[in-house]
């Protein structure tokens, strides 16, 4: 498995290794031991698996407190997963990393507690898995809205099928810090 650093600390790419012949191919896409040695934090208590259609756009996901670290992947189609540094007082607060992952590349990316994150297809369709470090929390979710212009992202299309509750987060900087997540030094 090749693991690749990002621009943000703790976001991570995984390239598991690909054992390709005419029949096929075989991944593994969790070994304890293996991603525990790579950084990843766990333990992973829910796993979730979502399908979309081309356009679609899921996010800027968070939940505070009960934060949730995610190891995310593309089963089928291909999807541009970004992860939002949303830590208060982190050096990277505000900047955000972007990954192309998809069923050809098998690509991971894993997402640290205090981030947001979303993703949207750009295939026909998209099998999307993810792996959380907690249970999902209706009364601790959050977001943030896709197009925050003081985020900026370079997402891949202008105008996503959101849902509703997506449409209508609120900016980043209009999010109170004791609804938010703080950062911590090591």
């Amino acid at each position: 498995m090749n693991v690749k650093a990002t621009k943000l600390t703790g976001v991570l790419i995984l390239e598991p290794d690909v054992f390709s012949d005419e029949r096929g191919f075989f991944l593994e896409t969790w070994n304890r031991t293996r991603y525990e040695n790579a950084g990843i934090q766990g333990p992973f208590v829910q796993d979730n698996v979502s399908f979309s259609k081309k356009g679609v756009l899921r996010g800027l996901h968070f939940q505070y407190p009960q934060p949730q670290g995610k190891l995310v992947q593309v089963l089928s189609g291909q999807v541009v997963d970004v992860a939002v540094d949303i830590r208060v007082g982190s050096p990277t607060f505000g900047h955000w990393v972007s990954e192309v992952l998809s069923d050809a590349n098998h690509r991971q990316l894993y997402i640290p507690l205090g981030f947001a994150h979303g993703y949207c297809v750009t295939s026909e369709t998209a099998v999307f898995s993810y792996k959380c470090t907690d249970f999902y929390n209706p009364e601790t979710e959050n977001g943030i809205v896709w197009n925050d212009p003081d985020l900026n992202i370079d997402w891949p299309i202008k105008e996503p099928v959101l849902s509703p509750k997506d449409a209508n987060y609120s900016r980043l900087k209009d999010l109170r810090p004791d609804k938010l997540p703080h950062f911590r030094r090591l």
